[in-house]
């Protein structure tokens, strides 16, 4: 039987807590994930917030998504609005503590990760349509047959390169992020999806879900 209250409430819940995710990296300082060191890059060279770069980036590979005949749900919606209106606010929030000694931004950055392993399994869990990130790794797996694993190393590693360019911040907290979240996204997955209803969960190939 399933459930669309608790679907939706999980989905919110979520997309908050990964825009919180962003602003606790970010301030910390130390590394962001793959996609936001992308995004505060072209923020930086254009003069926009974190948030409306995140948007932009966001629509832009949504657009990617029509030769690849994927087709977006409320959740992929929710992900570009929710996550990028809200990441302004979240780090101007961070902003208050000022910076971070360095045990500070080591630990802001560990509780980052795991409270975007937690939002992610979160939005996944509630089965309401990929993220834009998360649809166009699997709509070009599906149209090239590639291996996951490469396919989502392939972009992640281009957009990383690409924001650092660009002066996005890459870091230990960014690797940390690409060697952990993995586990813990494969770890909580199916615990958050067995609370939207019976239907059987695959947990192969999950920690690949992780880009948003």
């Amino acid at each position: 039987m399933e459930r669309p209250a608790v679907r939706l409430t999980q989905l919110v819940v979520g997309l908050v807590l990964y825009a919180a995710s962003i602003a606790m990296l970010v301030h910390a300082s130390l590394g962001n994930m793959p996609w936001d060191v992308l995004s505060q890059g072209i923020g930086r060279r254009l003069g926009w917030s974190l948030g409306t770069a995140t948007i932009v980036v966001s629509l832009v590979v949504l657009l990617c998504w029509i030769p690849l005949r994927q087709r977006p749900g409320i959740g992929t919606v929710a992900n570009v609005l929710v996550i990028g209106l809200l990441v302004d606010p979240f780090l101007a929030l961070a902003g208050l503590l000022g910076d971070l000694p360095l045990w500070g931004a080591i630990l802001m950055t560990g509780g980052g990760i795991v409270v975007n392993g937690v939002a992610t399994a979160c939005y996944i869990g509630a089965r309401l349509g990929p993220g834009p990130r998360d649809g166009l790794m699997t709509g070009l797996v599906a149209r090239t047959g590639w291996r996951v694993r490469w396919v989502r190393s392939g972009i992640e590693i281009g957009v990383v390169t690409t924001g650092w360019a660009l002066g996005g911040t890459v870091g230990l907290g960014t690797l940390a992020y690409a060697a952990s979240i993995g586990f813990i996204v494969h770890l909580l997955l199916p615990r958050f999806t067995a609370l939207t209803g019976p239907r059987p969960v695959r947990t192969t190939g999950t920690a690949a879900l992780t880009g948003r």
